[in-house]
């Protein structure tokens, strides 16, 4: 259950990011775009001093006990159906995706405004390209790359922050497991543990310099004989 929550919470905190960060560096030459990027800004700022544990409790405190979208705690299995079993992962995906989408959204907005100011944007802005091709065809894909090797990064503190949001939301998963193992002290469960999740590193890791070369062809490997 925690590879799931944990591919949950990239994809929404991925999402949040990208969007949050081109509200925020989309139009910086206009009062609007301003106001937004304060607001961004002061929003991230505030996510990311939100432990991802108390981000939970406050999920379950608004969205479940006051307004009954989503159930506090426990997952029902996945015989139950698909359906059931992701609604119960959502709240927990949320406690652990938004704090880590605050930080990738300050990192994105600041590549976004790094690579405005380059001089092939310059260029591709005096061929009269609009504002969202430049902003869609030449600005973001350029800023792929360092939030790519962040994904990663940020993928391996999702799995450890686990470890928390399972026992806040009941949940059967790794993290669970991991808190009742420490609590018997059953040293060798926890050095399987340990294990699967450096394993589970260096795994993404691998991947996230694969996507690297693709997204930057200066990164691949070139044969000078």
């Amino acid at each position: 259950l925690s590879l799931p929550l944990a591919l949950m919470a990239l994809a929404i905190s991925t999402a949040s990011a990208f969007c949050l960060a081109l509200l925020s560096a989309g139009w910086p030459d206009r009062v609007l775009g301003r106001w937004l990027d304060r607001l961004v800004q002061g929003v991230s700022l505030g996510m990311v001093a939100v432990p991802n544990f108390y981000m939970g409790m406050i999920l379950i405190l608004i969205l479940a006990l006051n307004l009954g979208m989503f159930p506090a705690s426990g997952f029902p299995g996945w015989d139950r159906g698909f359906g059931p079993g992701l609604r119960a992962l959502i709240l927990p995906a949320l406690a652990l995706g938004l704090p880590q989408g605050a930080l990738l959204t300050r990192i994105l907005r600041e590549e976004l405004r790094r690579i405005a100011t380059s001089d092939f944007i310059r260029t591709a802005r005096a061929k009269g390209i609009s504002r969202g091709g430049l902003l869609l065809g030449h600005i973001l894909p350029n800023a792929a790359l360092g939030v790519v090797t962040v994904m990663g990064l940020q993928f391996s503190f999702l799995l450890a922050g686990t470890i928390l949001v399972e026992n806040v939301f009941a949940l059967p998963g790794l993290g669970r497991l991991a808190y009742l193992a420490v609590g018997q002290r059953d040293l060798p469960l926890l050095q399987s543990l340990s294990l699967l999740l450096v394993a589970s590193v260096v795994v993404v890791s691998f991947v996230v310099d694969l996507l690297a070369q693709i997204l930057d062809p200066r990164l691949r490997i070139r044969d000078i004989t």
